[in-house]
């Protein structure tokens, strides 16, 4: 399984961006993708995941109600539509998959356990600043 991040770049407070991730390899249908982040000096964490078994989503508190996790089965790919954006947000932001698909309980778990997660994509640089 390989995935490609794209789509970040410098954006002011309140604005917005779309992260995307192409995967290939395997279908999107059959994995649990996951959003994570990491800021400089900081852990990385996970932001969202989409689960491959029913399309069901999980968010991390800080981004509940500002981002949001979509899936193209068609065009294998998942996407992250992050609205509100603010300096916090800053960070260098990687999809990654899970070959065990699982639902939200499932999600909870592998989103703070980042070694859950087999394949990673290189990270795209978001910035949020005035």
């Amino acid at each position: 399984v390989q995935l490609q991040a794209s789509g970040g770049g410098l954006v002011q407070p309140g604005g917005s961006l779309r992260l995307s991730c192409a995967v290939s390899g395997r279908s999107v249908e059959d994995l649990n993708i996951g959003w994570f982040r990491q800021a400089p000096g900081k852990e990385r964490e996970g932001v969202s995941c989409v689960s491959g078994n029913d399309g069901s989503t999980y968010y991390t508190d800080s981004v509940k109600g500002r981002f949001t996790i979509s899936r193209d089965n068609a065009e294998n790919m998942v996407y992250l539509q992050m609205n509100s954006l603010r300096p916090e947000d800053t960070a260098v932001y990687y999809c990654a998959a899970d070959v065990t698909v699982g639902n939200y309980w499932y999600m909870d778990y592998t989103m703070r356990h980042t070694y859950e997660w087999e394949y990673w994509g290189r990270g795209t640089l978001v910035t949020v600043s005035s």
